[in-house]
């Protein structure tokens, strides 16, 4: 490293160096340390972090009851793996997580590492319940950069590239979105004309959608939609699967983000905030459907670390102890009414959605046509970090704004989000 070179300059040469290019990184900071909302660069700047790791810390940077369940976890083992022997944290959170997804239905998990793994052992044990090959997404979905992930995401760009060929028997289908004319009846008849013109539905074993649409936008699914698509799985023995890896754990104002439809999926997928920023993920379901596989037909050497499964407990304890499942939705409702008064002044901002606190604007170049201004979007997130505020965007123009604080973040904080945000989409618009 060249001795004249900062800290952080330091970090970024090395980076540039020696980590492959195909690992984008959204804002040009080091971090170096931070807690609650805040996140701190290696130069000592100070941001308020609306992004979370992408939706990891539901419960906040660092909070005293994760690090303290870590240390204590820690201290007896790290790591003997469960397919080894057991371990009690693994099956108290499964025992937890029965009762939050399908209280008193005797839910069974398995927990694996990532969300992408999540989903393609929940795709694993659909088929091994159903004998069955096919499986159904929509477009706009995000389910991993694994092949089943890619295969399954409804997105071509950055995600897919040239890695093809992708795996078979996958089936795309579109999401309802009103903003843009597709309606719950619209996509309810693609799903029809899948059965007609490429698969039988007696050969689907699985449809899989987000409630909330992630990287697709934040597109909430109508509770109409939802029930609908439960009672065509049902009538023709396919099994439901709602990935809540992004929607889970408080960020819709809810538990999970199928609660909000009323209605029950068959098998459930988590990760991201389930743990408070250590790697976990799991697949939650119906007795029946998850004991389908054989045993050794599931798990993974990491899969359900000690550590993890601590800091998992941890979080739930979190819930239960701070309200955090009211707490979404107050911050929803702040973010949604300081959004809507910056609409009045900013045509631009085409759409304001929010569940919870699963919060974002879709901006547009033209209010009739609604086409993408993804250039603005870039520049308002170049420009907000300047004013100390960190975002992400999502949607498959990459033409939205997503905001992911903490759930444990104060009003005052929300307000100066708000404000920064202003700002930035003022400086923005006018340098381009």
């Amino acid at each position: 490293m060249n001795k004249e070179l900062d800290k952080s300059q330091g970090t970024t040469a090395l980076r540039d160096t020696f980590v492959a290019r195909g690992v984008a990184t959204a804002h040009p900071i080091v971090a170096s340390r931070a807690a609650g909302a805040y996140l701190w660069d290696e130069k000592g700047r100070k941001y308020l972090d609306f992004v979370g790791g992408i939706g990891v810390l539901n419960v906040g940077h660092n909070h005293p009851a994760i690090v303290a369940a870590v240390q204590q976890q820690l201290e007896s083992f790290s790591h003997v793996c469960f397919q080894v022997v057991s371990y009690e944290p693994y099956v108290r959170l499964a025992a937890r997580l029965s009762e939050l997804v399908a209280p008193s239905q005797g839910y069974k998990s398995v927990f694996l590492t990532t969300g992408a793994e999540a989903v393609e052992n929940a795709v694993k044990i659909a088929r091994g319940y159903t004998n069955r090959p096919g499986v159904i997404a929509f477009r706009g979905g995000f389910h991993g950069r694994t092949l089943l992930g890619m295969s399954l995401t409804g997105m071509s760009a950055p995600y897919k590239q040239n890695f093809g060929p992708f795996a078979p028997d996958v089936y795309h289908a579109p999401y309802p979105n009103a903003y843009h004319g597709i309606t719950s009846d619209d996509a309810l008849q693609a799903l029809q004309a899948i059965f007609s013109t490429h698969i039988q539905p007696d050969r689907v074993a699985a449809i899989i959608l987000e409630p909330v649409q992630g990287d697709g936008g934040f597109l909430q699914a109508p509770a109409e939609f939802m029930q609908a698509l439960r009672e065509l799985t049902t009538r023709h023995g396919i099994v439901l699967i709602c990935d809540e890896i992004q929607t889970g754990f408080g960020r819709t104002g809810k538990m999970f983000g199928f609660q909000h439809s009323g209605i029950q999926p068959d098998l459930v997928t988590v990760a991201k905030s389930l743990a408070g920023g250590l790697p976990i993920s799991g697949v939650v379901g119906r007795p029946e459907i998850v004991d389908a596989p054989l045993p050794g037909g599931l798990g993974g050497t990491f899969g359900g670390n000690p550590l993890a499964c601590a800091a998992a407990n941890a979080v739930l304890d979190i819930f239960e102890q701070e309200d955090l499942l009211e707490r979404s939705v107050k911050i929803g409702e702040q973010l949604r009414a300081g959004l809507e008064e910056l609409q009045g002044k900013h045509p631009e901002m085409g759409e304001i959605r929010q569940t919870g606190a699963m919060v974002a604007v879709e901006f547009v170049s033209d209010e009739q046509t609604r086409a993408p201004n993804s250039p603005l979007v870039q520049r308002i997130l170049d420009t907000a970090r300047e004013e100390g505020l960190l975002l992400i965007k999502c949607g498959v123009e990459r033409n939205v704004v997503r905001f992911l604080s903490p759930l444990t973040v104060s009003d005052q904080d929300v307000s100066d989000a708000l404000a920064m945000f202003g700002r930035a989409l003022t400086t923005a618009k006018a340098a381009g």
